[in-house]
C-alpha cells in the first residue's frame, strides 16, 4: 500500500512532475555507474566502491537539486576509517540504503539475494561483496552472516544490517533481529546505530518523493566484547527507539512552526 505524506500542502501536479524527472535521473546514473563498476572488477576494491559511492552521493544531491529533500545528519564524527563496525539502521524507506552508501566507508551488505537478479543495479551489487542471503531459510542464512560477516570485518569492511528485516512504515517498530548482536558477540566488533526518518519524505512503495529535510541520528560505537548477545541488542533496539522518539518530536515542531 502506497504511503501518503499528509502534511504536505504544495501542487500536486508538480509532485509528481519532479519525482518523475528524479527517478528518470536516478535509473540513468544506475544503469550507467552499474556498468562502470562491472568494468572495474579488475580493479582495487577500494576504486570500484569509489563509483557505487560516487552513485550514492550524485543521488543525494539530485534528490535536492529536483525535489527540494535533503538531509541533515548528527553523530557523523561516529564513523571513523580507523575503525570498522557493524552498523544497525532503521529500515524505512529505500533513500536510508543510497545515503549509507555514500556515507559509509567500504562497506558490505546483508541483502535478500533475490535483489541481486535486478538488472544492472542488482548485477553490480554482487561484485561489491554483499552477503546474499535467502530468507526462507533463516537458520542456513544466519549461519551465513556469521560466517561471511566475520570475514568481511576481519578484511576491514563495515557491514551494514537492517534488523527489522523489512521496511516499516512510519510510526512502525519491526522486530529487532538479533542476527547483528549475535555476530558482534561472536567477533567483538562494536556496533553503530542510526535512525532516521527517511519514510516521511520518500516513502516505501510510494513513486512520490516529499520536499523536506530527513533527519539522521549516528550513535556511537556501543561496545560488544565480552558482553552477550542480548544485552547488545538491547542496548541497540533502545538506542534507536528513543533516537526515533527525538526525531519524531523534533519532525513535529518544524511542522508546527
Amino acid at each position: 500500500m502506497t504511503q501518503q505524506h499528509t502534511s504536505y500542502q504544495g501542487s500536486r501536479l508538480l509532485l509528481y512532475l519532479r519525482s518523475g524527472l528524479l527517478f528518470i535521473v536516478v535509473l540513468s546514473a544506475a544503469i550507467i555507474i552499474s556498468l562502470l563498476v562491472l568494468l572495474a572488477t579488475l580493479l582495487p576494491f577500494a576504486l570500484q566502491y569509489k563509483l557505487a559511492s560516487f552513485w550514492g552521493t550524485y543521488v543525494m544531491f539530485m534528490t535536492k537539486v529536483i525535489c527540494g529533500l535533503s538531509y541533515q545528519a548528527s553523530g557523523l564524527e561516529n564513523i571513523t576509517p580507523e575503525q570498522n563496525a557493524i552498523v544497525l539502521c532503521k529500515h524505512q524507506s529505500a533513500w536510508e540504503t543510497i545515503f549509507l552508501m555514500a556515507a559509509l566507508p567500504p562497506s558490505s551488505v546483508l541483502l535478500k539475494k533475490s535483489l541481486l537478479k535486478i538488472p544492472f543495479w542488482g548485477w553490480a551489487m554482487a561484485t561489491l561483496k554483499p552477503i546474499a542471503i535467502d530468507r526462507s531459510n533463516p537458520k542456513q542464512a544466519l549461519a551465513q552472516l556469521l560466517k561471511q560477516g566475520a570475514k568481511r570485518l576481519q578484511e576491514g569492511y563495515w557491514l551494514v544490517i537492517y534488523p527489522e528485516g523489512t521496511r516499516m512504515a512510519p510510526g512502525e517498530q519491526g522486530k529487532f533481529s538479533a542476527s547483528g548482536s549475535l555476530l558482534a558477540q561472536r567477533t567483538g566488533y562494536p556496533i553503530i546505530p542510526i535512525a532516521h526518518n527517511a519514510g516521511e519524505f520518500w516513502p516505501r512503495n510510494s513513486f512520490l518523493k516529499y520536499p523536506g529535510v530527513i533527519q539522521v541520528k549516528i550513535g556511537p560505537a556501543i561496545p560488544t566484547e565480552g558482553r552477550k548477545s542480548r544485552d547488545i541488542n538491547t542496548d541497540a533496539e533502545a538506542w534507536i527507539k528513543n533516537a526515533m522518539q527525538e526525531i519524531d518530536t523534533t519532525t513535529h515542531t518544524l511542522k508546527n512552526l
